[in-house]
């Protein structure tokens, strides 16, 4: 088969691999769809190593079909239509006992320390099948529409530390799909009135379809000043960092109102700190916490948000590539008028 391998840091081709083979436990799932993220950019630009074992086929957000199934599965049948949690869990360590199955200490993540989905065929381990990662769907939406559970499932996670409730001033800074994911769970949780900051145009005007009230311009527009506007005065009740900008910390923390929630939802430079205000977050009373991951029911529930059309995940996908495109699909990534690249290995 067909695969995008990582060989070593900033060295990433599609070449052939051999099909796995199929166990009494194991599930195979043909590959529809593996949008990109921007772990994958990292590591395809050698920029992320830490956890990545080469050789190994990249990809973590998939959506296929079930091919076969092994002798000893019985909650599966071939045929089914599906997506993926991509995480693995031993089940055994302090994590796992505690219920926080996608910290676990020993994780395998597709793409990382499990073989991902930028291949024509994925076989989930038995460990996998028995841990419920692989979850049906409805079967309405394109392959690469629910590539994006896996996203959405992070936001879903992300936002259960942040208690949004009505009437609360959520501001998102990043108008990504990650950005516009967040907006919408945000106004589905009850958000009284959102607001995105982005300084892409396209993205500003598709967020109005994304929960967001208020669109910002941060390069020519002063984010602080419009949301004091929007808060009485008060500051944002929780505010969604979705870029990985140092410099954005402070931001969010002085943008936030007094016991304000912040997210550092993105993932940061790993030498490059943020010096941090710590009056603010002291004097405010600010609660901040980090979101990594996701587990098995948040997956679930993207599943059913997606299912169910509240949130118009078709619409976050710009590009569509092949595997052996590859690398025209990574350098689309950062481009302005990208938000998610899907990567369709047996072609739309």
């Amino acid at each position: 088969m067909k695969a995008v391998i990582y060989t070593a840091p900033g060295e990433v081709s599609t070449t052939t691999a051999v099909t796995p083979s199929l166990g009494a436990g194991d599930v195979l799932i043909k590959v529809l769809s593996n949008t990109i993220c921007g772990t994958d950019l990292r590591i395809a630009k050698g920029l992320k190593r830490k956890g990545v074992i080469a050789p190994r086929i990249l990809g973590h957000e998939v959506a296929g079909v079930i091919e076969h199934v092994g002798s000893e599965v019985s909650d599966y049948q071939p045929g089914q239509q599906v997506g993926m949690c991509p995480t693995y869990s031993c089940g055994t360590c302090r994590e796992c006992e505690r219920g926080r199955t996608h910290l676990c200490s020993n994780a395998l993540v597709l793409g990382h320390q499990s073989d991902g989905g930028l291949a024509e065929y994925i076989l989930v381990p038995a460990l996998g099948v028995t841990q419920g990662v692989i979850v049906a769907h409805s079967g309405t939406h394109a392959p690469e529409v629910i590539s994006l559970a896996e996203p959405l499932s992070c936001v879903i996670h992300g936002q259960s530390f942040l208690s949004i409730t009505p009437g609360d001033v959520v501001t998102v800074i990043g108008g990504g799909a990650i950005g516009l994911m967040h907006a919408q769970v945000a106004k589905l949780a009850g958000a009284s009135t959102v607001i995105l900051s982005e300084p892409v145009e396209f993205r500003r005007t598709l967020a109005s379809e994304f929960g967001a009230d208020i669109t910002v311009n941060p390069e020519v527009e002063d984010l602080d000043a419009i949301v004091r506007e929007h808060s009485n005065g008060a500051g944002s009740d929780v505010v969604i960092v979705c870029i990985g900008v140092p410099a954005l910390v402070n931001l969010a923390f002085s943008i936030a109102a007094n016991r304000g929630r912040v997210s550092l939802f993105a993932g940061f430079p790993a030498d490059e700190a943020s010096a941090i205000d710590a009056n603010l977050v002291h004097y405010r009373e600010l609660s901040v916490v980090g979101s990594s991951n996701s587990t098995v029911p948040d997956y679930h529930q993207a599943i059913d948000l997606i299912d169910s059309g509240k949130i118009p995940c078709h619409k976050l996908i710009t590009h569509r590539f092949g595997l052996d495109d590859y690398a025209l699909a990574v350098d689309t990534i950062p481009q302005p008028h990208a938000l998610k690249v899907a990567i369709l290995p047996h072609g739309e």
